[in-house]
Order: structure tokens, then C-alpha cells, then sequence
């Protein structure tokens, strides 16, 4: 199998679908393609009804093509990422890992088009956060729910109102942003630098005022990283996080007890946004995104110095703070559902506290003259007195 051929089925796969996100290729299945959250099996001629080892591979080694340093960390770490281009079609993010001594490969699907604040409907807070000028902004959540597109946006933003340095740190480069009021230098990792830490401390010799750090996958990256919004610059970074406490949990977790007091006020210092994304499916078809966002304040930071405590939760802070744009899932949901974005199902499953959505629903079905309980015919027994008398 030749790279051409490699590239044709590339494309009956892209093809093969409505709005397809993921290209699958796994051992003993047949080709697969990622539809709206869902997988679907792809017909080719001639049929392919099942994956063999040897196909997985020759995929795998014609994706990586020669490059030594890949097929290395294949070998040695079971897994690698790149990026490829299909000309004049798509560009994916790859990942090639092994499960049980065989190969599997998937390609998301990267989108051409840098996405704009205003294209992806996203909440009007991240306005705010694409005008800061520094400390750092997390956004976190599961892989493939929305988090470099919405980091994406915001660099849009900031590209089209700010005459700024912007360096960034990908694994791999999703967005190619042009050149508008800012000047971007976009790097990737294993070709541009060797590891995240490595590259963020060259960028701070690179004299940006913002800098996108792709995750933060280690102590030192995170130690880098708060250096450098304490020296003015605005970081960008994500981490694979479920909720705003979760994040600044996991970042304290990463250092040893005695180091964990400075960086408690290090980072109350430094914490600007935590943006968290989740993906729903959306009445009707598709997906939509919902978020909890966390800003800084007095509260957050106090917390974020002594912990939390009943009554000063972050999940706390935001209810209180709807007025500043902040939100939890909860009450995201809740609104996603008062527009029919959702299904009642959906707002429950994916719901943080189930009982908080599930008070919220029955406020919106209540306003729109709906029943909120599913027992009906409820009736008075007349007669119940008069047994009684009798007795």
C-alpha cells in the first residue's frame, strides 16, 4: 500500500459521512469514521470488512513516513503524535499507538478556517479574557472537546485588536493563524522543540506578550508558566481537567507539601480564567459545547491560599458571580435546555450536581405551563370520611 493509496481511502473516508470529526483504524474492524459523536463503519470497494495488523501498519508507517525521531518514540513510549496534510482536502492530528502488540491509528480532523468568537456563539466573557494583558488562563476538559478551538477564537480575537508578539507551543500546530494587527510564530512540538518546558523557556528570550502553551504536562512546564505571567506575559495553556476545583487541585498535586505554600500564592497571583468545555449532543443532530467558567476575585483568591471550605467552594463563587459572565455546568445546561439545545435526558446525564439541573428543569417547564411531575390524576377520596364514621 503506497502513499497515494493511503491518501485515497483518506478521502472515501472524509467523504463517507456528514460532519465527520475522527478517522478511525482499528484492528479487526472495519474503517470507521467519527459522525456527530458517533461511530459509523465505512463502505469501500472492494469491501474491507475487517483490519488486519499488517494494514494497520503499513497506514501507520506511510502516516509517519521517515521520521526517525516518531518512529522512535513509537518504539518507546507506544505511541506518537504528528500532523498531516491531505492537499487540497484536510489536515488531521494523529495519533498512532499500539494496543496488544498491533498498531491503531486516528486522525482528527483540523478545521482550515480559524473559528472567530462570534462564528462559534462562544460566551461573551471570552471577550474578556482575549483583553487581558497577563497572568494565566486554563482551559481544561476531556481530549476532543472543543479546547484548542476555543483557545483558537481567543488568538483570533487578540490577533485582530492587538499589535503583539504571539508565540505558541503545539503538539501538533492545529490553527494556521495569518498575520493581522499580531505577529505569530507558531512552533511544533518534536520539530521546533523537544518538550514543552524546553520550549516555553526559549520563549521567554522570544520577547511575546502572549504565549500558548499546548498542555501542561509536567511540574517544571507549570513552574515556567507561572514565571512567565508574573513577568507580564498573558499564558494560555490547557489541562485535562473535569471542573474548575479539579484544575487548581491537579496543579497544587503536582508539587511536594513544602513547595506547595509558595505556589498556592504564586498562583492566586497569576490565575486569571479556568474555562472548563464539555460536548453535549444536541437536540436534533450534532454536538454543542457547554461550560463552567471561574474568574478571580478576593474569594478565589483566599481559597485558592487556604482551600476550600463549606460555604467558599468555587462552585459556590460562581453561582454567586452570573452577573460577571462566570457560570457552572449546571446553570449552562440549564440554559442550553430553556432553548431546546438539549433534551431533558441529556441536561441530567451530563449535569455536575444532578439535583441543581434537575430543580432548574422543572423551572423552565413550570414557566412555559408544563407539568414537572410525571403523577397525574391525583383526586380526593369524599367517601374516605364517611368509612370512617361508619366504623
Amino acid at each position: 500500500m503506497k502513499k497515494p493509496e493511503i491518501e485515497h481511502i483518506l478521502t472515501r473516508m472524509l467523504d463517507s459521512h456528514e460532519s465527520v470529526s475522527d478517522l478511525n483504524f482499528t484492528v479487526g474492524k472495519p474503517l470507521q469514521v467519527e459522525t456527530y459523536g458517533q461511530l459509523a463503519a465505512v463502505d469501500m470497494k472492494p469491501p474491507l470488512k475487517t483490519l488486519t495488523p499488517f494494514q494497520t501498519e503499513v497506514v501507520a508507517l506511510n502516516l509517519i513516513g521517515r521520521d526517525r525521531r516518531l518512529t522512535e518514540t513509537l518504539l518507546k513510549d507506544g505511541s506518537c503524535d504528528l500532523s498531516y496534510s491531505l492537499p487540497g482536502k484536510a489536515r488531521f492530528r494523529v495519533n498512532v499507538f499500539s494496543q496488544s502488540g498491533y498498531y491503531s491509528i486516528v486522525l482528527r480532523q483540523l478545521e482550515t478556517k480559524v473559528p472567530t468568537i462570534q462564528d462559534m456563539s462562544l460566551p461573551e466573557v471570552f471577550y474578556k479574557i482575549s483583553a487581558e494583558r497577563n497572568g494565566i488562563v486554563i482551559f481544561t476538559g476531556a481530549t476532543g472537546t472543543g479546547k484548542t478551538t476555543s483557545l483558537a477564537a481567543i488568538l483570533e480575537e487578540i490577533n485582530k485588536n492587538k499589535a503583539v508578539h504571539i508565540v505558541t507551543l503545539e503538539d501538533p500546530v492545529e490553527y494556521i493563524h495569518s498575520h493581522k494587527k499580531a505577529t505569530f510564530n507558531q512552533r511544533e512540538l518534536g520539530k521546533d522543540f523537544s518538550a514543552f518546558s524546553i520550549g516555553l523557556r526559549a520563549a521567554l528570550r522570544q520577547a511575546p506578550k502572549v504565549i500558548l502553551v499546548g498542555e501542561m504536562r509536567d511540574k517544571e512546564t507549570v513552574e515556567i508558566g507561572l514565571s512567565a505571567a508574573e513577568t507580564g506575559h498573558l499564558v494560555l495553556t490547557t489541562l485535562h481537567t473535569v471542573d474548575a476545583g479539579q484544575t487548581i487541585n491537579r496543579i497544587l498535586g503536582m508539587f511536594s507539601a513544602d513547595e506547595e505554600n509558595q505556589i498556592r500564592i504564586r498562583l492566586a497571583d497569576t490565575l486569571r480564567w479556568v474555562c472548563c468545555q464539555r460536548l453535549l449532543p444536541k437536540a436534533g443532530g450534532g454536538r454543542i459545547a457547554a461550560f463552567e467558567i471561574l474568574g478571580t476575585s478576593l474569594r478565589v483568591k483566599d481559597s485558592i491560599l487556604h482551600g476550600e471550605a463549606e460555604g467558599k467552594t468555587y462552585y459556590d463563587m460562581m453561582e454567586a458571580s452570573k452577573a460577571f459572565g462566570w457560570t457552572t455546568f449546571d446553570n449552562y445546561i440549564i440554559g442550553l435546555y430553556e432553548k431546546g439545545l438539549v433534551t431533558e435526558e441529556t441536561a441530567l446525564g451530563y449535569s455536575s450536581r444532578r439535583s441543581i439541573v434537575g430543580r432548574g428543569i422543572d423551572l423552565v417547564k413550570s414557566s412555559r405551563g408544563e407539568s414537572t411531575s410525571a403523577i397525574d390524576k391525583l383526586e380526593i377520596d369524599a367517601a374516605y370520611e364517611k368509612k370512617l364514621n361508619k366504623w
